[in-house]
C-alpha cells in the first residue's frame, strides 16, 4: 500500500492533469476523506474496492474529473453513496453548497463523521429517498455517479431543481440507449468524454436541461 507522501503525489500530478487547481489544503482534506473513507469502508461497505490505492483514481480523480464542468451554487448529489463525487466537490469548491442525499443510513452516518471531522461547513446531509425531499429552494444542479438511467434520474429529480437548472450524470460507456429514452421533455446540453489519469475504460459526463 502507498504511503500518504505517495498518495499526495498521485493526486496532486492527476489534478494537474485534469485541469484542476487545488491548494495544498484541499490536497491535504481530499487525502483525509480517502484515509477515512478506506478506514470506515472495512465495516460499512462504501465500496468495492478495498485497495486504497485504487481508491485514489477510481474515487477521487474519477470525480475531479467533472470538477471543471460543474456550474452553480446549490448542488445536490443524488445516490451519493459514501460522498462521491458530492464530498470532493464539495472540497474543491467551498464557496459552492453540496446537498448529498442516499437513503442507506449507514452511508449517511459516515457522511455525517467526514462532514464534522473535515469542518465541511458547505455540506448538507440528507438521509432520506429522492422522491421524498422536498428542499426549501429549488437546485441549480443534481449530480449522479451511476445512480440511476438517464430516464429516471430526470423522472425522480426534474422537481429539485430550478427551470435553468442542469443534470449531470456520470457514466461509463456512452449511454447511447438511455439518451433514445429521455423523449422531449429534456435535451442534452454537453457530452463530455472524461479521461481519468491512471483509468482504464470509459468515461463520460452527460449535462442536460429542461426543454
Amino acid at each position: 500500500m502507498a504511503d500518504r507522501d505517495t498518495l499526495r503525489l498521485r493526486l496532486e500530478r492527476g489534478a494537474a492533469e485534469l485541469g484542476v487547481v487545488l491548494s495544498a489544503e484541499q490536497v491535504t482534506l481530499l487525502l483525509d476523506y480517502l484515509a477515512e473513507f478506506a478506514r470506515w469502508n472495512r465495516a460499512y461497505n462504501l465500496s468495492a474496492v478495498r485497495d486504497i490505492d485504487k481508491m485514489l483514481g477510481r474515487h477521487l480523480l474519477d470525480s475531479l474529473a467533472v470538477a471543471p464542468h460543474i456550474h452553480g451554487q446549490r448542488l445536490i448529489d443524488v445516490g451519493t453513496g459514501g460522498g462521491l463525487p458530492g464530498i470532493v466537490l464539495a472540497i474543491c469548491f467551498p464557496q459552492k453548497h453540496f446537498t448529498l442525499l442516499d437513503s442507506n443510513g449507514k452511508k449517511t452516518r459516515f457522511l455525517f463523521h467526514v462532514k464534522t471531522q473535515l469542518g465541511l461547513d458547505n455540506v448538507q446531509v440528507e438521509n432520506t429517498r429522492v422522491e421524498n425531499l422536498r428542499p426549501a429552494e429549488l437546485f441549480d444542479g443534481v449530480i449522479s455517479r451511476a445512480f440511476a438511467s438517464l430516464a429516471d434520474m430526470t423522472l425522480w429529480c426534474d422537481l429539485l431543481i430550478n427551470q435553468t437548472g442542469r443534470f449531470y450524470a456520470m457514466k461509463g460507456v456512452f449511454p447511447a440507449d438511455e439518451l433514445a429514452s429521455i423523449g422531449h421533455s429534456h435535451q442534452v446540453h454537453e457530452q463530455v468524454s472524461l479521461c481519468v489519469p491512471g483509468e482504464e475504460g470509459e468515461r463520460h459526463l452527460l449535462i442536460l436541461g429542461k426543454r
